[in-house]
């Protein structure tokens, strides 16, 4: 890889931060990415590769309760104002004002929650896979429905994030011992509606060995499978048992609007992208009524959910591109 990757802990919102940085650390141009699950700073290799080697500095921390950063015990602090809060503490723990933000996932969740409780750090955004859903996000209206039940009620009880409430339950499937196989089979499904059904235990899905798609190597679930078997997956899953207190949290929040330049990138087979009504909500100007300086929408032909390692190189142009703006 072109860009060397410096690791270092900063101490930050009171929990210790482990972060992977690229590119000149004097650089005035600042990237912070935010990855989803279950993932790592590792995710954003390329493009911290890509954008290092043009002038950025890069910053990809691990996310509380992910691989080497601190993951408290108490699952109430893994709330969306716990990692927000990580993430301005990071800024200013590196002596870092206003940045550009590029998430992915439960990154992407936090970045859009960052950029309504925070948007004076942040300069510019590229949110990729997880569009701005308010009522997903917010208990807003007299007819809200919490997080939890819209899920329940859209897919069922065996839907992941559903199946992922209770204690226990997501630990079983989602042991530490077949981190290997777990990573593997996800990343390879590229989180289909199919992979995120439930239904069967993680073992019996597809068979396992099948070849790796061309965009991953042994070497990258190595990566991650190392990290997972040490940490276990409970940090990523508490994100999910925060989903009803983070819209109860963000109630203040119910007609704010995302103030914060952005593009938008989702892959045609993700299944974020196949939600009921979000195909009309993020093309016919739902998605730009909340986000009011929304400047672009990148649906990728042939992506799946983990598009910023299927399509790397297009990705990172994108982000590039983008942020060159400003």
């Amino acid at each position: 890889m072109a860009a060397a990757i410096r690791h270092r802990t900063v101490e930050a919102n009171g929990i210790a931060m482990h972060v992977a940085e690229a590119g000149e650390e004097a650089s005035q141009r600042v990237v912070v990415f935010l990855h989803g699950f279950p993932e790592l700073w590792y995710s954003w290799r390329h493009q911290m590769a890509h954008l290092a080697a043009r002038g950025y500095r890069c910053v990809a921390p691990d996310l509380r309760g992910y691989g080497a950063t601190d993951a408290p015990p108490d699952v109430a602090s893994y709330s969306a104002f716990h990692v927000v809060g990580d993430v301005v503490a990071l800024l200013d723990a590196l002596g870092l004002g206003k940045v550009f933000v590029v998430g992915h996932d439960w990154g992407a969740i936090i970045a859009w929650y960052l950029c309504l409780f925070r948007a004076d750090r942040v300069t510019a955004l590229v949110n990729t896979s997880v569009a701005f859903m308010r009522h997903v996000f917010i208990r807003a209206g007299s007819g809200a429905v919490k997080t939890t039940d819209y899920f329940n009620r859209t897919y069922g009880p065996t839907y992941y994030i559903c199946r992922f409430q209770e204690p226990g339950v997501a630990e079983k499937e989602f042991s530490p011992a077949n981190a290997r196989y777990i990573v593997r089979q996800i990343l390879c499904n590229r989180f289909t509606s199919e992979a995120a059904g439930g239904g069967k235990p993680a073992e019996e899905r597809a068979a396992a060995g099948e070849p790796l798609p061309s965009w991953l190597t042994e070497a990258d679930v190595d990566h991650f499978a190392s990290e997972f078997e040490r940490t276990g997956f409970t940090g990523g899953i508490n994100y999910y048992r925060n989903i009803d207190r983070n819209w109860e949290l963000a109630a203040p929040w119910a007609d704010a609007k995302v103030m914060v330049p952005t593009k938008f990138i989702v892959g045609d087979g993700d299944l974020t992208y196949h939600y009921p009504g979000i195909q009309d909500y993020i093309h016919k100007g739902g998605f730009k009524a909340d986000v009011p300086t929304l400047e672009g929408v990148v649906v990728v032909p042939g992506a799946g959910h983990f598009i910023q390692q299927e399509k790397a190189d297009e990705v990172s142009n994108h982000i590039q591109d983008f942020f060159s703006k400003f």
